[in-house]
């Protein structure tokens, strides 16, 4: 039995992961703020899936003094854990969030802090063990710091950045971290945005993560043609970049 823990649970993304993953061989823990919502979730996995009935439990990546707690919690439940899947988040729009720095400090803490605060303790546990799967879901904004959502951006550049360094780290103990850049993605937390052709399904990521985990890749941009537009953004020179307007 494979157990595997997905934080964030009730996001989009999320839910289509566990829906890609679900099966008879496979223990999920869903964990999330609102434990109502994961229930509806477990209850439907459960059925459609013929999986055992995920575990529910409650999580807040921006209560840092709870996570430590909240690993012992799992641990207890399932003595291991075999993959984690992090993908929670928070996105305000840049001017709210320039405007009310509360909104940004909401973005800074749970993209960057509470994702840093959680992995620790969860690559403990897989150190300890010598075997393991780390996802964590970054995004194509942390690539280049743009004017349309650098606070956002750079809350991912440093997500980015830390599995990049947990990566180098728990590559010596057969621990995997594997780093998933979306680009624009048709959820709740994209609703104030305009969709247009780059938007893709949270299915379509869900698939492209299991895809890029099974060739043990240590960074994938989804959907792939984000590779080759953030290599034209991140090649543009300096001086010509802070006149452009994105």
């Amino acid at each position: 039995m494979k157990n595997v823990l997905i934080l964030g649970a009730n996001s989009a993304m999320a839910r289509a992961m566990a829906r890609e993953i679900a099966g008879p061989e496979v223990q999920l823990i869903l964990a999330s703020r609102n434990v109502q919502e994961l229930e509806k979730t477990a209850q439907d996995l459960t059925l459609r899936k013929k999986s055992p009935r995920p575990i529910v439990l409650a999580f807040d990546a921006c209560k840092l003094e709870q996570h430590e707690r909240f690993v012992a919690q799992v641990l207890a439940k399932v003595k291991t854990l075999d993959e984690v899947y992090l993908f929670f988040g928070q996105l305000h729009p840049q001017e709210q969030a320039q405007k009310d720095f509360q909104l940004a400090q909401e973005m800074l803490v749970a993209n960057y802090v509470g994702a840093a605060s959680i992995l620790e303790r969860v690559a403990l546990h897989m150190e300890e063990k010598g075997r393991g799967l780390i996802v964590g879901v970054s995004s194509v904004a942390g690539d280049r710091g743009r004017q349309s959502n650098y606070l956002y951006g750079s809350s991912k550049a440093g997500l980015t950045t830390y599995l990049q360094g947990l990566r180098n780290r728990l590559a010596h103990k057969g621990v995997h971290v594997l780093t998933v850049k979306p680009g624009f993605v048709d959820t709740p937390m994209t609703h104030h945005m305009k969709k247009g052709l780059l938007f893709a399904r949270p299915e379509t990521i869900a698939a492209g993560i299991v895809k890029a985990k099974r060739r043990k890749k240590d960074t994938v941009y989804l959907p792939g043609f984000w590779k080759w537009i953030m290599l034209v953004v991140t090649s543009i020179p300096e001086w010509i970049f802070k006149k452009m307007r994105m």
